[in-house]
């Protein structure tokens, strides 16, 4: 018997929503649970405007609900991972057949629609709300966004907290040829290169070093050729990313509009602290005293409205301390959680 996961991102798109989704899956099958994917892969897809790595999937209802009919009598659980043209067709199929489904809030998708489209923020974030309030419980990785959601309208939350591969993500191992020869020190950014990141409150510092930005995005030309001082190394994945965070420094989140931000996990399991501002994302990773989330003492980064002062305290953090709280955060135990959050397709009824 399956369970049903849809998502609008997958491979072989990068992001922290793929990644999430992917290690859920991972571990749920090592459990030796059945798990059925509903990705834009099966469908004729379109480029998604603004974000043109993002392939949208498009499929009648009628089409979606042949390509889902095997499944319909044997599906225990329903799962939809993202808002996007997979995931409203795959709404309107569970309601169709009476069936139960959860959901996760992975993005601010109504704030960067605004940033790029110029489209209203609060009529992005209506459609949302009717969208989550049909899902049984809306997943949320942090205890602030549930609390932000419920504010919103959004009534069944289900905190499902994200983990790192601390197999991957170690202090130990090789370093990375490059940042061993650049001046130090070396400040490192991972992630989309795209104007929701706020990365020119980054790159228009002056703190004597070198940055090095990672990662692909609608901004990357733009912003490489205004800013030369910088090193943009594009995407880099598997190995040789864990070998570029532990070869940095610190790692430098400038973003003001995360949900949480694998990458800072990623960094702090390299050994790598982590400075950022004191908003949501970088507050429920590194905590309120920049301390971890366990009551710990000893800093892991550092949190301030100044990035250039938040940088160079995270400096003097001990890279142990680091590591240790990330370690705390294992997929394993996330997705625990995420099944404690499922409730059965069978248990369906209409939700006003």
């Amino acid at each position: 018997m399956p369970l049903l996961i849809a998502t609008d991102t997958w491979h072989p798109e990068v992001n922290g929503v793929v990644r999430a989704v992917e290690q859920t899956v991972q571990q749920l099958r090592q459990t030796g649970r059945r798990v059925e994917m509903i990705t834009p892969g099966l469908f004729r897809t379109l480029r998604c405007p603004t974000y043109p790595e993002l392939r949208l999937a498009v499929a009648t209802s009628s089409a979606f609900a042949r390509r889902l009919e095997p499944l319909r009598r044997d599906v225990t659980h329903v799962h939809i991972a993202t808002e996007g043209p997979i995931g409203w067709l795959t709404r309107q199929w569970c309601r169709r057949w009476g069936l139960a489904f959860t959901s996760s809030f992975h993005t601010r998708f109504p704030d960067y629609v605004a940033m790029r489209a110029g489209v209203g923020r609060d009529l992005v974030w209506r459609g949302l709300t009717g969208f989550h309030n049909l899902a049984q419980q809306t997943m949320v990785a942090t205890r602030r966004l549930g609390v932000e959601l419920r504010a919103r309208g959004i009534r069944r939350v289900h905190h499902c907290p994200l983990g790192v591969d601390t197999s991957l993500f170690t202090p130990d191992g090789p370093t990375h040829p490059l940042l061993a020869e650049l001046p130090g020190p070396v400040r490192l950014y991972v992630g989309r290169v795209a104007v929701e990141k706020n990365l020119t409150a980054l790159l228009e510092s002056r703190m004597p070093g070198s940055l090095v930005i990672v990662g692909e995005g609608p901004d990357r030309a733009t912003l490489e050729a205004r800013y030369p001082h910088a090193r943009f190394l594009g995407g880099r994945f598997g190995a040789e990313l864990a070998a570029l965070y532990r070869s940095a420094d610190v790692f430098v989140f400038p973003s003001r509009s995360e949900t949480l931000g694998l990458v800072m996990l990623e960094a702090l399991a390299s050994g790598t602290p982590v400075a950022a501002y004191p908003v949501p994302g970088p507050l429920d990773v590194l905590g309120e005293r920049a301390t971890g989330l366990a009551g710990g003492m000893e800093p892991i980064g550092a949190l301030h409205g100044d990035l250039d002062r938040a940088t160079r305290a995270a400096l003097r953090v001990d890279r142990a301390a680091c590591v240790r709280e990330a370690r705390r955060s294992s997929w394993a135990r996330c997705t625990e959680a995420f099944v404690r959050g499922l409730v059965p397709a069978a248990r369906g009824r209409r939700v006003a």
